[in-house]
């Protein structure tokens, strides 16, 4: 209903609260507008300013998603107007590849894995300290043709002290500094250790001196991806550990037709033997036991003596040389012969029985007591020295002679 004001009376209008209201919800959004915005010349705003972009470039050789790259010297990392900062480079397993930056460039420490995807995560920086990264990935290359390392003696194992380390490879080798950086002997306690090479395919390794009793001895073959010879690589990881024994030196003197054992420097036994006939004369040097068999066959022909002899039996068997020489029992040529006259065809043999199952001969008693890694030395026959490559006649090099190969 409406009431009309009485004549005289002021007319009374009603606050307009839903104008007032619906004008102050469209104008805060104007006042916050205002807020937030800058004025009319824009120089001032409440919003952060976005930093200017890095000017440093990561530059990452090979290239991202890259195959068959080779696995030494493609890899190696750089910035562009800017400063390298951090280098990470993973295999597939998540193992680091040790490097270091030089001259503003990284490279790896050492050579890839062949057949391996590996990872690249890489920071630098401009002159300012704004940060720019890279991330990519590569495959190297499969090898067509490979080689191992076929080493001696093996892990675990309990020796004498003049075993080296050998390692003789599958094929011949033409970088010999790639391979030498990819092998590792060490021993605890520490002693300085140097490789010598025999030929294309031998690398032995060996301190100055016979080894310590009770040194452990470490030899690790990082071959993988080694370019051993052009277009050849390595494909062998390894770890191998063994321990020298008690220090066993035997002395033969062919001229009194005996032999001396020391053991840890004091005479354990002198037994007689009987060594190379005028003609077919031992080898004088310092040989080192590599093989023991209980029983083995020996036959002239393999030798290089035709038909003289053929001895299927032949009992407490020690290889010297490869070409050969063995100290070993001996059944044929009767008990008188030992100690009095030399009558074999080069080896060092003692008095032993047919089948050898007697344990009172000297043949069976140095048999047991001995080690592979034992040294035998020769003197006083009529012949030459034992070359350093044949058997492990490694330690009739001198030192000097020996860190020269």
């Amino acid at each position: 209903m409406n009431v009309q004001p009485m004549p005289g009376e002021p007319v009374r209008r009603r606050p307009a609260h839903r104008a007032g209201g619906a004008l102050a919800l469209l104008l805060a959004p104007l006042m916050l507008l205002s807020a937030c915005g800058g004025d009319a010349d824009g120089k001032t705003s409440g919003r952060a300013a976005r930093p200017a972009a890095s000017q440093a470039a990561v530059v990452i050789a090979p290239g991202d998603g890259a195959r068959d790259v080779a696995t030494s010297g493609a890899l190696k990392v750089t910035a562009q107007q800017g400063t390298l900062r951090s280098v990470k480079v993973t295999d597939a397993r998540g193992n680091a590849v040790g490097g270091k930056i030089s001259a503003g460039v990284w490279r790896p420490s050492s050579h890839l894995g062949a057949s391996t995807r590996y990872t690249v995560d890489a920071v630098a920086v401009d002159a300012k300290g704004r940060r720019a990264a890279q991330h990519t990935t590569f495959t190297t290359l499969v090898p067509k043709h490979t080689f191992i390392g076929q080493y001696s003696p093996e892990n675990g194992r309990r020796v004498g002290v003049g075993m080296p380390v050998s390692i003789r490879f599958t094929r011949g080798i033409t970088d010999f500094r790639a391979v030498e950086r990819a092998v590792t002997v060490t021993a605890r306690p520490a002693v300085p250790i140097a490789g010598h090479w025999f030929g294309n395919d031998r690398l032995d390794f060996r301190p100055e001196k016979y080894w310590a009793p009770g040194t452990k001895v470490t030899l690790r073959l990082a071959l993988d991806g080694v370019e051993g010879r052009p277009g050849v690589y390595g494909t062998q990881v390894k770890e191998v550990s063994f321990t020298i024994g008690r220090s066993q030196v035997s002395t033969v003197d062919a001229r009194s037709k005996r032999m001396t054992v020391v053991r840890d420097g004091k005479t354990l036994k002198n037994v007689p033997i009987s060594a190379g006939a005028p003609g077919t004369e031992t080898y004088n040097g310092q040989m080192v036991i590599s093989e023991k068999h209980p029983v083995t066959r020996m036959n002239g022909q393999t030798v290089g003596f035709g038909g003289q002899y053929d001895i299927k039996d032949v009992p407490h068997a020690m290889r010297l040389s490869t070409s050969g020489t063995f100290i070993h029992g001996n059944y044929w040529s009767g008990r008188a012969a030992f100690g009095t006259r030399n009558a074999s065809h080069g080896c060092v043999g003692l008095y032993d029985q047919r089948g050898g199952g007697d344990p009172g001969t000297p043949a069976a008693w140095f048999y047991r007591n001995s080690l592979i890694g034992d040294v035998v030395i020769v003197k006083n026959s009529h012949d030459g020295t034992v070359q350093p490559d044949n058997g492990f006649g490694d330690w009739n090099l001198s030192w000097a002679k020996w860190q020269a190969g």
